[in-house]
């Protein structure tokens, strides 16, 4: 799957606006879109670390803190500002990942978890784990936002 693509209906997701609250202990949609803005953030700085021939370990998200989470809401001033956040943060990860060539292949200390469907903890190629970014991460996100505006309202 094309990152670029992944992102363009990420963002459209986001634009819809018309998100209901998270149910309990969940993520609204201001915190999912914070999260995926702080990992585009990670994933340009291990993409910029590999076209520089630098080591360099990257590490998702997958367990930020709350507080983190809101103090981007807040600084964002919402889901509007958000969603702006995220289309440049995509758009650099995306123009880093185009100039990556060959050194695509080159491996990276990946730590990813996400849920129980997928655990990595182990050199990847950079290409492997752009491709586990595109196909699964992102996705995984893309579907809570449409959850959370198809989910009827508790009475």
């Amino acid at each position: 799957m094309e990152l670029r693509a992944v992102y363009r209906s990420l963002l459209a997701e986001v634009e819809a606006g018309g998100f209901r609250p998270a149910p309990p202990g969940g993520w609204d949609a201001e915190r999912i879109v914070a999260h995926l803005v702080a990992n585009d953030e990670l994933m340009s700085e291990a993409t910029e670390a590999v076209l520089a021939g630098a080591p360099f370990a990257y590490y998702d998200l997958t367990g930020v803190h709350r507080p983190e989470l809101d103090a981007l809401v807040a600084e964002c001033g919402g889901l509007p500002g958000l969603a702006t956040l995220l289309r440049a943060t995509s758009g650099r990860l995306c123009g880093l990942v185009d100039r990556l060539g060959p050194a695509a292949d080159t491996p990276v200390e990946t730590h990813l978890r996400e849920g129980f469907d997928l655990v990595v903890d182990e050199p990847l190629p950079w290409s492997r784990t752009l491709d586990l970014h595109a196909r699964v991460h992102l996705p995984r996100h893309l579907a809570q936002l449409r959850m959370l505006r198809d989910q009827p309202q508790p009475a």
